[in-house]
């Protein structure tokens, strides 16, 4: 069977093929179509009465990467197969449920799937999801093409379970957003049944057992590296020019193979090495030296991990290039004219020479009309002008938009939570008044902690849930607190006359302003939480129900 699909599609229908019995995420571009693909495809099976049913699939999001973790890990326990999916900051929020699972292996196949966002199209970062897997010292797959992305799903949770170790398998923007034709399986795997490990010790990191698991894991890099060599998707071919050559990875093997179809046979004649499992192949990597190479290109999308572990395996006399030496650009995508230019040149600067028309008119994201965050920064915004000095802080989500025109209405933005935490620190130097900005989703994902620790030291802070009853930013998926959120910040310990309610209209505007400057006059933690329905998600609902 042929399909037009995604990258994350192809992942997601790869998995299911697979046998899987779970996929545990939190949404983030550009994750967020694999779990959404599954959904889908299970609320088809549920619809349809001609289906062969292959077991249902646990699909549900989960409230953060670390939960997510850790629910897949409390499946691969049981025997099943599970599939945890993140964008590349995720991994940083799931890092102790990770590293720690490579202590202790698996027992059903686990994947972890990283999707990495350089250029930072939506990201506050372009780190590297390549680093964790060697952190980890687990083996990590990384597709060139949508083919292999579905194919390497079958081969992850089969190497994942002959190996005993999770495995990461890690895509980039163009891959997950990009389509084409997929052949699938005619029938899918069944899933695993129910089965607890033999040796429950593995999955017990007192330090007794973690220093014997974690010798173990040290002995099983060799299998590791060797398997990598014996991977059907890392492969060299010996060019009729030996001294040049080019190690490729993932994505990258594309932008060089047309490249090469536009320049023709001097860089056709030259030897390639793709790379799409590792750890690094070493034997193909000296085979490359013995057949004469003197110059290496490293074409990798992301950060030069390849290129940085290479100049360690390859003697002082190969010359190994890449985004280190300014051959290609340090930072970004790159492109297949990116590519071409430095194939080329030899050299580039990393600055594209491509002239935007001026009839091409910018179009600088905003916060949608209609929208309550705007209603919501127009009181914070009157209010916080009455006091000199005053600091907002904002967090990730579509209110982040808040700091652009025309509210410039927030001072710093971190990560998922920060507000909270930064506007504890600020208040705790000093700094008033000092407010936070958070959405219900990101609150439940990482801000309820730092409102406890508000809580804990009465820290002279206001915070403003911005509650549009949905994860937004990524498209409109549950947020885990819906309905429960005055329950939760009294839960934590705010005092309940200081978790105040709002809806931010503008025939509200008076009430919302004098409600933030009640609670700015109290010199405690408030939460005032400003409620109202996604416009995006109440279109959509409002449509569902003509």
């Amino acid at each position: 069977m042929k399909h037009l699909l995604l990258g994350d599609e192809a992942i997601a229908q790869g998995a299911i093929d697979a046998g899987l019995s779970g996929v545990y995420a939190y949404p983030g571009t550009p994750s967020t179509e694999i779990t959404e693909y599954i959904q889908l495809c299970e609320k088809r099976k549920a619809l349809s009465t001609n289906s062969v049913a292959t077991g249902k699939i646990f699909c549900q999001w989960a409230t953060n990467e670390k939960t997510a973790m850790e629910g897949a890990l409390g499946m691969s326990y049981m025997g099943k197969r599970a599939l945890v999916c993140m964008k590349h900051v995720g991994m940083n929020v799931c890092a102790d449920a990770f590293m720690n699972a490579a202590i202790t292996g698996v027992n059903g196949g686990l994947v972890v799937v990283a999707a990495d966002d350089p250029s930072m199209h939506s990201s506050q970062n372009e780190q590297d999801s390549r680093f964790y897997a060697k952190f980890a010292m687990i083996p990590c797959l990384e597709p060139s093409n949508q083919q292999e992305a579905y194919d390497m799903m079958h081969y992850a949770f089969d190497l994942s379970e002959s190996l005993r170790t999770p495995i990461l398998l890690r895509v980039t923007t163009r891959m997950a957003h990009s389509r084409a034709i997929v052949e699938t399986i005619d029938t899918p795997r069944e899933q695993n049944c129910l089965s607890a490990p033999e040796n429950t010790n593995h999955f017990i990191l007192l330090p007794a057992f973690a220093r014997k698991n974690y010798a173990e894991l040290v002995e099983s890099q060799a299998d590791f590296v060797q398997t990598s060599e014996e991977s059907l998707y890392n492969t060299y071919t010996k060019g009729i020019q030996t001294k040049k050559a080019f190690v490729t990875t993932g994505i990258a093997y594309n932008y060089l193979m047309e490249a090469i179809e536009r320049l023709g046979d001097e860089v056709r004649d030259q030897s390639i090495l793709k790379i799409t499992q590792y750890p690094l192949p070493k034997a193909l990597i000296e085979q490359m030296v013995v057949d004469g190479a003197e110059e290496i290109l490293v074409l990798e999308e992301g950060q030069p991990v390849v290129e940085e572990l290479l100049r360690g395996m390859v003697p002082s006399t190969v010359a190994v290039k890449g985004r280190l030496t300014g051959d290609l650009p340090r930072m970004g995508e790159l492109t297949p004219d990116s590519v071409r230019e430095a194939l080329e040149k030899g050299k580039m600067s990393g600055e594209s020479n491509k002239v935007v028309p001026e009839i091409v008119v910018g179009r600088p994201p905003a916060l949608c009309q209609g929208c309550g965050h705007r209603d919501m920064y127009a009181a914070l915004n009157e209010v916080a002008a009455e006091h000199e000095g005053s600091k907002i802080f904002g967090d990730i989500g579509c209110y982040t938009l808040g700091a652009l025109s025309p509210f410039h209405a927030i001072h710093a933005c971190v990560e998922m939570g920060a507000s909270i935490t930064m506007a504890k620190g600020a208040a705790d130097a000093g700094q008033f008044p000092s407010f936070a900005v958070i959405g219900d989703s990101t609150f439940t994902h990482s801000g309820m902690t730092g409102l406890l620790d508000c809580v804990n030291s009465r820290a002279n802070v206001v915070v403003l849930i911005s509650d549009n009853l949905t994860t937004g930013m990524t498209g409109g998926q549950d947020s885990a607190g819906t309905g429960r959120l005055e329950a939760i910040c009294l839960g934590l310990g705010v005092e309940p006359e200081h978790v105040r309610v709002v809806v931010p209209l503008p025939k509200n505007m008076e009430e919302i302003k004098q409600v933030l400057r009640e609670e700015v006059a109290y010199n405690g933690t408030s939460v005032v939480i400003a409620r109202r329905e996604c416009i995006q998600t109440l279109k959509r609902h409002l449509k569902a129900k003509k």
